[in-house]
């Protein structure tokens, strides 16, 4: 008790009680930048190198097919959906951090031309809201980079079809915005990757040896993984790598290896890959137009027609008289 008080006993009992719990809390509990595991949104400003690659590549090492789906024109201040398919096998399982298997995530970074957004849930479709799903697993890239949308990861078997819900810019109200074609990129994951965004390696890869040498022991440890213990050549000191969870030791003891050479099978299945596609924000005096000058050619058609039975009528009545 402080102060042989049993209040202020109390009080410093209950603070430091809350405190701990805050504390708890913060470090269970991750935040969105931590917990949210799309590399281009961590680590680059702009998720587009000055090359054309995504930079989920960096992470993701292998290569898989994606494929994206947009009108080729759009309207004015129109809500349009943009549909990107990141297929793959749903009976194929992937390693987990913990080492054991479970369904693949998918995630998507989608590029879109200045001006274009999500749309707000008020101006989106019902119809098009049913294909959509929860619109809060949708982010921007950064908070001023309303065209570059994020999501992920989700589960794979419900979202290997993601569908954006994009509204266009209107030129009459957006300066920058023009009746010119745009390009549009996407980049679609599926699996986790083989890089952390801190450089350092997941469990989903292939492990190499760190020396020339020979494999002495394949120790496999009490909670999952392995110590490999390797006899360096060039002067018989006893280097040890430790696999995590996940990849399996293809080296057996007594064999001689070399540096960089695997000693593990590589668990991935998943990839990353990208694609594009273009898009025309349509003038609707353009489309007016189209539909005028197209039913001026019609009736330019028709009149000879019905100028021609007219004749032949007159003729007709001429020859009778």
């Amino acid at each position: 008790m402080q102060n042989g008080n049993p209040n202020n006993w109390v009080k410093e009992w209950a603070t430091q009680s809350i405190l701990i719990t805050i504390i708890l809390c913060a470090i269970t509990w991750p935040s969105v930048s931590h917990a949210y595991p799309i590399y281009a949104q961590q680590g680059y400003e702009n998720p587009r190198e000055a090359t054309g690659r995504i930079v989920c590549a960096n992470r993701h090492l292998a290569k898989k097919p994606v494929d994206i789906e947009v009108p080729q024109s759009v309207l004015p201040n129109t809500v349009f959906e943009a549909v990107v398919r990141i297929p793959y096998d749903k009976q194929v399982k992937q390693v987990l951090g913990n080492g054991k298997k479970g369904g693949l995530n998918v995630g998507a970074v989608l590029i879109l031309p200045e001006g274009f957004e999500l749309a707000p849930p008020d101006r989106i479709p019902t119809e098009t809201k049913e294909k959509v799903g929860d619109l809060a697993l949708f982010q921007n890239h950064r908070p001023n980079e309303e065209n570059i949308i994020v999501i992920g990861p989700v589960p794979g078997k419900a979202y290997s079809e993601i569908v954006f819900p994009i509204l266009s810019p209107d030129p009459a109200v957006d300066k920058e915005a023009h009746f010119l074609k745009y390009p549009i990129h996407v980049g679609g994951n599926r699996g986790r990757g083989q890089i952390y965004p801190d450089g350092s390696k997941s469990n989903n890869t292939v492990y190499g040896a760190s020396a020339t040498g020979r494999v002495t022991k394949v120790l496999r440890k009490d909670r999952g993984g392995y110590e490999i213990t390797i006899e360096r050549a060039s002067d018989g000191r006893q280097i040890v790598d430790t696999v995590p969870p996940g990849p399996e030791p293809i080296i057996p003891e007594g064999e001689f290896i070399e540096a960089d050479q695997p000693l593990t099978s590589n668990p991935n299945v998943g990839g990353f890959g990208q694609g594009d596609a273009e898009i025309v924000p349509q003038d609707p005096l353009r489309v007016q137009g189209l539909l005028l000058f197209l039913a001026l050619v019609i009736l330019a058609q028709i009149f000879p027609v019905l100028k021609k039975k007219q004749f032949e009528k007159v003729q007709l009545a001429e020859m009778n008289f």
